[in-house]
C-alpha cells in the first residue's frame, strides 16, 4: 500500500515540479489527493471496525464464578483470648529484626508456594507465631526450621499454620 501512495504522489511531483511547493496544483491533482486521503481514511475504518472478528473475542475478565471465601472459622479462631494476631507484633527493635530475619529466609526460598511466602511471622518477647495455610507438609518443616535456626531454640517457636492444598481445577 505505501509503494502504491509513493508512486502516486511521485507520478505528480514529476509531472508537475511546481507541485512540489505546493503551487499551481490543477484539478486532476486535487483529485488525486483527496482520493488518496479518503481511501486511507476508508481503509482504517474498515480495520477498526472488523479487528474484533479477526482477532476473535477478548475477554477482561474471566467468566468463571470466583470462589466463595468464607473466613468465619478463622475469624473465630482468631477472637478467642489467647490467639495471637498479627496486631500484636511488639515492635521493639529485637522483635522486629527476629521477624524481618525470618520474613527473608522464607522469601529467600524460591522453592516455597505463594501461599508459604505470606505466612504470618509474629514476634513477642523473643518467641515466635507461625499462622496461615500454606501448600504442603514440607512446606510447614521447612519454615518452622527457618524459624528455630534464627531463633536458635525449638522453644520460641508456635507452629499454627495449616495445610491445605491446591484445588483441583
Amino acid at each position: 500500500m505505501a509503494s502504491i501512495d509513493l508512486r502516486l504522489a511521485a507520478s505528480c511531483y514529476i509531472a508537475k515540479p511546481a507541485s512540489l511547493f505546493g503551487l499551481g496544483l490543477n484539478l486532476r491533482d486535487k483529485a488525486r489527493m483527496q482520493l488518496l486521503q479518503f481511501a486511507k481514511s476508508s481503509i482504517g475504518t474498515a480495520a477498526l471496525l472488523l479487528a474484533p472478528f479477526w482477532v476473535g473475542p477478548v475477554s477482561a475478565q474471566s467468566t468463571d464464578a470466583p470462589p466463595k471465601t468464607d473466613n468465619t472459622a478463622v475469624n473465630k479462631r482468631d477472637k478467642s483470648p489467647g490467639a495471637v494476631t498479627s496486631d500484636q507484633q511488639k515492635m521493639n527493635a529485637a522483635d522486629r529484626n527476629l521477624s524481618a530475619k525470618i520474613r527473608r529466609s522464607i522469601m529467600a526460598d524460591k522453592s516455597l508456594s505463594m501461599y508459604a511466602h505470606n505466612v504470618k511471622v509474629i514476634s513477642q518477647d523473643g518467641s515466635v507465631t507461625l499462622k496461615g495455610p500454606v501448600r504442603s507438609d514440607e512446606e510447614v518443616k521447612s519454615i518452622v526450621s527457618k524459624a528455630v535456626a534464627i531463633t536458635s531454640s525449638a522453644d520460641k517457636v508456635s507452629n499454627q499454620m495449616t495445610v491445605e492444598p491446591a484445588s483441583k481445577p
